[in-house]
């Protein structure tokens, strides 16, 4: 094939491909998983501290907590002062960013369950409950996002940062999703 030809061929491909590739990524709704998980390591890398009812304000993201209810190591306690994330805080701030809406809403990780559902079969993204869960009641104290291979991304407490830990806790209650 000429030259001349091939380089006409070659560019009506790659017009084709910039008018077909968009129009068939865009027709599916994208998975969030892979953009929660990238979102909540991109949080890690910028040390986003943790404070005792961080993330619930207004609206989602850092925010100072609050010293009401508080039972950290750290005395006096710091939180007021503090403008960072709790986990529920950290989730939420995740979700929203991935989703694009404020899907688990203000409050703590019990009000966070209520609004998704339990799997057996986590995917990264997912959310890792640790408390007491029945049939009758919900009462959890912890919430981090499922990585994978026994990892999630969590706000631990007071005096640390947004970081990777495993699933190591006794309490573990499960995996929800939204």
């Amino acid at each position: 094939m000429p030259r001349k030809r091939w380089r006409a061929v070659a560019l009506v491909l790659l017009a084709t491909l910039l008018v077909i590739v968009p129009v068939v990524t865009a027709s599916g709704p994208l998975h969030p998983y892979g953009q929660i998980v990238r979102i909540a390591y991109e949080i890690e890398r910028h040390g986003v501290v943790y404070s005792w009812g961080g993330g619930h304000a207004e609206t989602p993201g850092p925010s100072t907590g609050t010293c009401l209810g508080y039972r950290g190591s750290i005395l006096p306690c710091p939180a007021a002062r503090t403008r960072g994330l709790d986990c529920s805080g950290f989730t939420r701030w995740v979700y929203a960013q991935a989703l694009g809406e404020d899907v688990l809403g203000p409050g703590n990780t019990d009000d966070h369950l209520r609004r998704l559902r339990r799997v057996t079969s986590a995917l990264p993204g997912d959310l890792v409950f640790f408390g007491k869960i029945t049939n009758g009641s919900v009462s959890t104290h912890h919430v981090g996002i499922y990585l994978g291979g026994g990892k999630m991304m969590d706000a631990p407490e007071t005096g640390a940062v947004v970081r990777v830990d495993d699933i190591w806790r006794k309490d573990f209650a499960g995996f929800y999703r939204y």
